[in-house]
């Protein structure tokens, strides 16, 4: 088990280097009010104007001249090169929910491994928010208060089964591998409920249900449980 190095009994949120504005960053803080910088977030942070409350990270995108205004209490190097500087992060951050910004955008890479930290870390619930939409490892159930029309993409980063309510295509009895079988592009009829049979469904939504998805997991909403071994990433290049 990691140390933790920021406790909130709020939902937290997470500022990566990636896209993201002030606008988003305000947005987050209003949801998730603990800010941690994980590394080069810290210029998007300072940016926006705003302290965080930690900074983490291997220090290898964060500028000299912004780290020495941090006070040194809230800066933790973790200097190992075997997971990204998001695990990193959310590995030592214990909250009900945290918001990530600055994950998605400008390099596909990046967003590929923040998609696979929220597998392997799939007890630490997460929303990632992106320009128009927000992506979760799907909870082992959610209910969700959906508009007719919306969007529901289900993307599997593992072989995973399930259950639905309130789709126009259900996805009862399918067989969900990302080598064979994918779920995006469905469309809520209305309220949508989901179940899970296990972590590794990625559930994506229009932003505008960024709200929803935190006040699921803040308000004791079901959750996976931590992995028995947890997962090491392999080196990153």
């Amino acid at each position: 088990m990691s140390n933790i190095i920021l406790h909130s009994p709020d939902p937290v949120t997470l500022l990566g280097g990636g896209q993201v504005t002030p606008s988003d960053i305000s947005e987050a803080l209003t949801i998730a009010p603990k800010l941690v910088a994980v590394d080069g977030g810290l210029v998007a942070a300072q940016a926006a104007g705003v302290m965080p409350d930690a900074v983490i990270g291997d220090m290898d995108s964060a500028p000299p001249d912004a780290l020495a205004q941090v006070p040194l209490e809230r800066r933790h190097r973790i200097s190992e090169q075997q997971s990204t500087d998001f695990d990193k992060a959310l590995r030592h951050v214990a909250a009900p929910v945290v918001v990530g910004l600055g994950f998605c955008g400008k390099r596909v890479d990046h967003q590929l491994a923040a998609f696979h930290t929220l597998l392997v870390r799939a007890d630490r619930p997460c929303v990632l928010v992106a320009e128009r939409e927000v992506i979760v490892m799907c909870p082992p159930a959610v209910d969700l208060d959906m508009v007719a029309g919306d969007v529901v993409s289900l993307y599997p980063l593992v072989p995973v089964t399930g259950q639905s309510e309130g789709l126009e295509w259900p996805i009862d009895g399918l067989a969900f591998d990302p080598g064979l079988f994918v779920g995006t592009s469905n469309r809520a009829l209305g309220p949508v409920t989901l179940r899970m049979e296990a972590p590794g469904m990625l559930l994506i939504l229009p932003r505008v249900y960024l709200r929803p998805l935190v006040a699921h997991f803040a308000q004791g909403g079901a959750r996976w449980p931590a992995r028995a071994t947890p997962h090491t990433p392999p080196p990153q290049p």
